[in-house]
């Protein structure tokens, strides 16, 4: 809501300073918002106002995914996976004893059906989680993989990368007993992203 990011063509006005332009030099700035961009900001058309740090938007959670709750997102992450997965492994021997003992159709369908969706769920989550985790690594949005993805781009190594360590702490927070839950997001404005390395 600064007055700063107005996006006022031509004008003396002195704006916030951006690493990302366009190709011609300019500013970023978004056609529907009227506002100039700050750095790793998208348009999202579903939700119709830019989210800062936008890394994309979710149907499962009917929201978009950026600077204010990517740790959140993360984190259901983790926890489904997790939850899937232990599903799978202690259902394994509910699955034998009713295929064992010819239960009835009914009851075997369910059991048999139910293993099925959590291995499925749980593999297809596990992999997006692990695909999370190496972004987070290096300093990338999903929107970012994709852009480079789209551009041939090697994907080694991000402007905002800030360490292994500042990379983890930009999206789960600084307090490293607090990353595994739901608390204490990073922290910051979302328009400007340090390339410093945080002191351990």
């Amino acid at each position: 809501e600064d007055p700063s990011w107005e996006y006022v063509p031509d004008t003396a006005v002195q704006q916030p300073e951006t690493k990302e332009k366009k190709r011609t030099g300019e500013r970023r700035h978004c056609k529907w918002c009227a506002k100039y961009k700050p750095d790793r900001c998208h348009h999202c058309r579903v939700c119709k106002t830019c989210i800062l740090k936008m890394d994309h938007h979710c149907p499962w959670i009917y929201n978009c995914v950026g600077f204010r709750n990517h740790k959140f997102f993360f984190l259901l992450l983790l926890y489904s996976a997790s939850a899937c997965n232990f599903i799978t492994i202690t259902m394994i021997p509910t699955v034998e004893s009713a295929v064992q003992q010819n239960s009835a159709f009914a009851q075997m369908f369910l059991v048999l059906f139910a293993e099925t969706l959590s291995a499925f769920l749980g593999i297809l989550i596990t992999f997006f989680f692990f695909f999370h985790i190496w972004l987070t690594f290096q300093a990338m949005t999903t929107i970012e993989f994709c852009e480079k993805n789209t551009k041939n781009q090697s994907y080694g190594s991000s402007v905002h990368d800030r360490g292994i360590n500042g990379n983890i702490r930009a999206v789960l927070g600084d307090w490293i007993l607090l990353w595994l839950l739901p608390v204490s997001p990073p922290s910051g404005n979302g328009t400007n992203f340090n390339a410093s390395r945080p002191q351990l």
